[in-house]
Order: structure tokens, then sequence, then C-alpha cells
């Protein structure tokens, strides 16, 4: 589904960038406080508002995400998804390198390769570009942003969605509102149709994100990882053979070296899976050999 959604965003015109974006928030908020009415989860709210630092936090996150929201939209509807694609395969990246700042993690070599070929791999877009690929790298940080913020946070991803949508529904509603004051809303102007499909926004932002939030629990994390790798392959092949963007060979080298980072970061982190499961598994069997064995019981 999040591969896919570039096919969606332009359907929306010509509704702007900024009046999707805040259909995106208000209609996200309906249906997902419909779903927690319906499976009657409410009492994380009351938690939550008690909680200072976690709404700070709620607010951050809802900022950012706000920003890598924006830019998206605008980016597909203005024929760059080829770029918006390559936000998501270099966030892995920016990921770890933001561990590496701010939470003071330690890299494997590994990592350290995979972090250096990225930043190679930027170089080489922007000397193609003629300036930084500032849409790319725009998406990449804020997701990365956010992705830290929620592991702070420790929210479920459907709490954690509607008290996003709840922090922007206010301005977004507002925004609306004077649109509509002005004549300048696409909602309603063109037809039952489109309005239909400005209020199904909401669907396409929760959805996925209920189905993820459904995945982590079921999925083994390494699998998870390498799943979301798909969206932004699914958005680059779209952006190449659906909507003919440009790929001249400054930016297929870049790619190339994106992939080629991630691909070493993907190997690095299979390997590391495996040695850890070895190790249990060899931890499990000592234990088991020098656990004392229990009396026997005199017979009666």
């Amino acid at each position: 589904m999040w591969g896919l959604v570039p096919l969606f965003w332009p359907l929306l015109k010509p509704a702007g960038a900024l009046e999707i974006l805040a259909h995106r928030m208000v209609w996200s908020l309906v249906l997902v406080g419909l779903v927690l009415l319906v499976m009657r989860r409410w009492a994380w709210a009351g938690e939550l508002i008690r909680q200072p630092r976690k709404l700070a936090l709620i607010t951050v996150a809802a900022t950012v995400i706000t920003v890598n929201w924006g830019v998206y939209i605008w980016a597909v509807n203005s024929g760059q998804v080829v770029e918006a694609s390559l936000g998501y395969f270099i966030n892995p990246l920016v990921t770890i390198a933001m561990g590496v700042l701010l939470l003071k993690e330690r890299l494997r070599p590994a990592q350290w390769t995979a972090v250096g070929i990225g930043f190679a791999a930027v170089l080489v877009l922007a000397v193609g570009y003629g300036q930084p690929p500032w849409i790319s790298l725009t998406l990449a940080f804020s997701f990365a942003t956010y992705g830290l913020v929620k592991k702070k946070l420790n929210l479920g991803g459907l709490e954690s969605l509607a008290a996003e949508t709840a922090v922007q529904f206010l301005p977004a509603l507002g925004f609306l509102l004077w649109l509509g004051s002005r004549g300048d809303a696409a909602f309603g102007a063109h037809g039952a149709g489109h309005a239909a499909l400005l209020a199904a926004t909401g669907v396409v932002t929760a959805l996925p994100l209920i189905c993820f939030g459904a995945a982590a629990i079921r999925v083994p994390l390494s699998t998870l990882g390498l799943l979301q790798y798909l969206a932004p392959v699914f958005q680059f092949l779209l952006g190449v053979w659906y909507f003919h963007e440009a790929m001249p060979p400054e930016r297929w080298a870049g790619f190339a070296l994106v992939w080629l980072a991630l691909t070493t970061l993907t190997w690095d982190a299979l390997r590391t899976a495996r040695k850890n499961r070895s190790e249990a598994l060899r931890l499990a069997v000592q234990a088991q050999a020098t656990a004392p064995v229990p009396p026997r019981e005199p017979a009666a």
C-alpha cells in the first residue's frame, strides 16, 4: 500500500498539496477515532493527558510527520516520485547516523561502511543535480526523527496515530475552513467523487499503519525490516516506468551506491541475527547440561 500510494495523490488534483495534507490529517483522526470507538480502546488517552513529557513528544512527532507527509504529497504531485523514493531508501542510513550522534550507539564495521557509502551516494546525487537532493533528505531526516520520537514515546501504533492527528486536527480544520471562506477549497467544488477521494485520505493514511502495527507483533523484526524496502522499490519503479521521470547516469550512479549501502546493511543485520541465535542456543544447551539433577525421592 505504501509503495502504490503515488498513484493516489495525483487523483486529488486540482487540490493543492497543503489542502490534501489538511484533509489527510482531519480524515485520519475521524477514521482512527471510529476504530478506537469500536474497539473500546480509550483508557490510554486519560493516562497520556496526565503525562506532560509524552504530550510534548506527541507534539514533536505530529510536527515532523506533518513535514514528511506534506513534502511527500508535493513531491509526487510535482513529478518527483523518484527523488521521494530515494528519501525512504536512505532513511535506514539516516536512522543509524542519528543513533550514533544522539543516542551514542556503537556501530559495527559493516554499518560504518554502509553509512559511508550512503554519504558518498548523496554527494554523487548532489553533483548530478547541481544541489543536494533536498526532497530526499527532508523525507529521510523527518521520518528518522519521527521514528526516534516514537521509540521514546513507546505508544501503540493506532493510539499514537490518534494522538498525533488529534494535535494536527484543529490547525488542519482551521486551514480548510479558511480555504472555504475564500472560495479556494477544492472539496465539494469538483463533484462528489473528488470529495470522496479527499475523504479517503484518512483510509490511505491509517490502513497501512494499522496493518504495519498488526504485522509488527506477528512477523520477525528482521523480516519486517526487509519488507520495508518494498515501498521505495515500488515507488522508484512507478517513477521510472509509469510517470516516466528522467534517470540520467549520475542519478543511476547515486541510486546504485544507495542500494549497495542497503545491501551491506542488510547482510550485516542478517549475519548478526544468525550469530546471536547461535550464541543463545549454545548458552541454552550449556545451561541445560550444567543444571543440577534434582534428587530422586525414596521409594515408598
